[in-house]
């Protein structure tokens, strides 16, 4: 059974909508990750991940391994 939890990230350094586009295809990468959705225009990303297999720490690195910053956004 998995366990997928939904988590917006708010993103800085992101410079054009390539840069969104990097950041799902990198997240989406991860084992674990259901589906992620960046937008360029509101400097979020929004990510579904399954938390048996991923924890949203390696989320956050991963969005820094390609260059960017996140932090969680308060629901």
């Amino acid at each position: 059974m998995s366990n997928l939890v939904k988590t917006k990230l708010k993103i800085e350094g992101m410079h054009c909508s390539s840069c969104a586009m990097n950041i799902d295809f990198d997240l989406e990468d991860l084992d674990g990750v259901n589906s992620a959705k960046t937008s360029y225009a509101k400097q979020e990303t929004e990510v579904e991940f399954d938390t048996e297999k991923l924890v949203l720490e390696k989320v956050v690195e991963q969005i820094k391994k390609t260059g960017y910053q996140a932090n969680l956004i308060p629901q």
